[in-house]
This record gives structure tokens, sequence and C-alpha cells, in this order.
């Protein structure tokens, strides 16, 4: 058994994208085009990581419709099972092994989302051993939650907790907290996370759950346990709505 790492106590893991695919994404840019609207990385920018009323808003303004956030949503979710229908929640490859690679290295673990607990039970129920203090964490009325699941549900310094994440929202409140964070961007051809988290200078990005080995796992304790946090070459950890364009 590898020996446990030195710095870090606790991964944080996303459960959409990383642990499941993602069946938010299709169905989001499919109706920003049904609209009218364009999906570009600004759009993707302003509506991932967000709680949903927010994500409503911005969708509204993309897609330039006139309908209230409560409205939007309801149509959201219709068309969302819609999708489910022909392309079901599945857990990605590599998900579990993940997960014991992680507890073999001696961390706690939590699953955390914007969706409510049901959908982790549903989803991940089978997996659920793994994890601890409450298991899973809903995040969708404090987006994107690292402060509250850090600091608030396990009470660790911010430099002592690894998140995992498939969007460049996330990673960049990482780097301004101080916060490891690895990028596991989804797969959706049509997604931007990759090259925004690229353009955000995210220093740890991988296509696959098996890419997040050992050897990775113990190059961000190491850099956890000097101090290294934040994006590579220097650049800043606000993308915002100018670098999102650029993308």
């Amino acid at each position: 058994m590898p020996a446990a790492l030195s710095h870090l106590r606790l991964a944080a893991v996303n459960i959409d994208g990383v642990l499941l695919n993602d069946t938010f994404s299709p169905v989001i840019r499919q109706m920003v085009l049904e609209h009218g609207g364009e999906y570009t990385a600004e759009v993707e920018y302003g509506l991932f990581s967000q709680s949903q009323l927010v994500a409503a808003r911005v969708f509204a303004e993309a897609a330039k419709v006139t309908l209230s956030p409560g409205e939007l949503l309801e149509r959201y979710l219709r068309e969302r099972e819609r999708y489910l229908a022909h392309t079901p929640v599945q857990v990605l490859p590599g998900a579990a092994g993940l997960l014991a690679r992680l507890r073999g290295l001696g961390l706690r673990m939590v699953c955390y989302g914007g969706l409510e607990r049901a959908h982790f039970e549903r989803h991940l129920g089978h997996l659920a051993h793994f994890f601890d203090g409450p298991g899973y964490v809903c995040t969708d009325r404090f987006r994107p939650g690292i402060r509250e699941i850090t600091r608030e549900v396990f009470r660790l310094p911010y430099d002592r907790v690894l998140f995992i994440d498939d969007v460049a929202r996330v990673a960049q409140a990482a780097g301004r907290l101080g916060v490891p964070f690895i990028g596991r961007p989804g797969d959706f051809e049509h997604g931007h996370q990759h090259a925004l988290m690229r353009r955000a200078g995210v220093r740890h990005v991988v296509r696959s759950l098996q890419e997040i080995d050992e050897g990775l796992l113990r190059r961000v304790d190491g850099e956890a346990a000097a101090g290294v946090f934040g994006p590579v070459g220097g650049r800043g950890a606000a993308l915002g709505r100018a670098g999102a364009e650029r993308v």
C-alpha cells in the first residue's frame, strides 16, 4: 500500500462532468441555438458553476428571450429529461479507480455538485462508502462552494484540500483562495472549458480520470506543502468576460 500524502487531507470531487457524464452542456447549447443565440466561450463561462437562477438569467441574455428565470429553468429541466431518455446518466470510466486511489493515499473525500442529494444517491450510491462527512454537498446556494466545503463543513485550511472539477470558474476561485486544484474538463465536443482553463493558466488539466495518477497527486501534494498555487506562468486568476471572448 502506498504511503499517505504528506500535506493534503481531503479531496473534494465534483459529481457531474467528473464522476458522472456531462448531461447538461449538450442541452444548454441546443437551447441557446434554438433561441437564436450563439454558444460562445463567454456564454459558457457565464453559465457554468452558477446557481440555477443566475444561470437562467445569463441564458436569457445570451438567447435574447423574455421568459423569466423560473420559466427558463422549467423549460430546461423538461428538455434535459428528453435528453436523458436517449443519453442516460452514467458513471465515467475510471471514477471508481480514482476514488480508490485517493483513499489509498490517505485522503478523506467528499462529493459536491449543484443538484440535490437525491442525484448523488441515485447515481453514486454504490460508491458512497468512499466518501466522508456528509458524503455529498449540494452547492446550488453557494457556488462554487470551495470556502463552504473547506472551512465550514470540514474546518480545514485551504491548502489542505484538493478540488477536482470540470469548470474553469471553479479553478479560478481555487486559485484566489490558495486551494490545490486539478481540472478535468468534460468531453463535450462543443464545450469550451478546456480552452478556458488553459487561458486562465490552470496548473493541472487532464483529459481523463486515469491521468490523475499517484504521480500527479504526489506532485500536487508537494506543491501544496510548498505553497505553490494559482496559475502557471503568473497569469491572473480572473479570466472574466474579456478573457472568455478571446478563447
